[in-house]
């Protein structure tokens, strides 16, 4: 039998949007220079540690976190965030004052994913990671990562709603027992 990855996720250091709260789906934004010196943060945080794969969200935010991190990532477009459409900018106080009760992974977004959208995108990403072996880093978004990591454990979207991400924040993805059929959580928002 392989060995079972182990998979890492980042997210990106912080943004304008980010910071103030705004939903930033595709919208390409740079890091602040915050965001900037808490990315290259990351890279003694994740020294002594060998990936056998190391990928990143198209996005400008998530690419620069991984180059400041010390990183030479390979894109993979299934970790972009989650399109927000008309959403896109809103903080979720604004969008509630239209749409009274609204949560992202119940309802998605008009004009952008649907909570199904994202789900199969993420699900066939899951099902890639899972066949891959040693320590894979994945760079990516809040809401993208929280929805990877509940589909890894093979839990409804929703439970991402639970699951709060800050920037340049590490969190992994394992196994149980070392046994495929029990993927779990590891580290959460470190």
């Amino acid at each position: 039998m392989s060995a079972l990855p182990t998979i890492y996720l980042a997210r990106h250091g912080e943004t304008e949007w980010s910071r103030s709260g705004q939903h930033t789906g595709r919208t390409d934004l740079p890091l602040l220079p915050a965001g900037e010196e808490s990315a290259k943060l990351l890279g003694p945080r994740l020294a002594g540690v060998t990936f056998s794969r190391v990928f990143t969200s198209p996005l400008t935010r998530a690419k620069r976190t991984a180059e400041l991190a010390g990183f030479a990532p390979e894109i993979e477009p299934d970790l972009l965030e989650w399109d927000y459409g008309d959403y896109e900018g809103l903080k979720s106080a604004e969008i509630a004052a239209k749409r009274p009760g609204w949560n992202l992974f119940r309802h998605g977004a008009p004009g952008g994913e649907s909570p199904a959208e994202v789900i199969e995108r993420i699900d066939k990403l899951v099902a890639r990671l899972k066949a891959m072996t040693g320590n894979v880093l994945c760079f990516a978004h809040g809401h993208i990562l929280r929805v990877l990591a509940v589909r890894w454990i093979d839990q409804s979207l929703t439970l991402g709603t639970c699951m709060l991400l800050g920037t340049a924040t590490i969190s992994v993805l394992s196994f149980n027992h070392h046994r495929l059929e029990e993927p779990a959580i590891k580290v959460w928002n470190s």
